[in-house]
């Protein structure tokens, strides 16, 4: 068993927010918690994108991003495909070389 920790990013379109979250706040076993932003996306692709969008050139997303063990990753990944199964839901996953609290 590996002790290596990733940061699980998560990007998806705001509609997706109260799905993707409940899904990873209904995981079980209980995940260690994850913080959510604001954020916004550009790429070749504006099919969704709303009027607003198309003229600044970027579309409003959501970004999630949680620390787990590495044996976890995959497992909440499909979890989340089975929940919410989207073209439009983007993950990736980096290392994390140090994580710890200031206290």
């Amino acid at each position: 068993m590996s002790s290596y920790l990733y940061c699980l990013n998560i990007v998806f379109p705001v509609a997706f927010e109260d799905a993707v979250s409940a899904a990873l706040i209904e995981h079980d076993p209980p995940l260690p918690g994850f913080t959510l932003v604001e954020a916004e996306g550009h790429s070749n692709d504006f099919g969704t994108a709303s009027t607003e969008e198309h003229v600044r050139g970027r579309v409003t997303r959501r970004m999630i991003h949680m620390v787990l063990p590495h044996e976890v990753v995959n497992e909440v990944i499909a979890s989340l495909r089975a929940r919410v199964r989207s073209e439009r839901v983007v993950w990736w996953t980096t290392r994390v070389e140090a994580f710890g609290r200031l206290a």
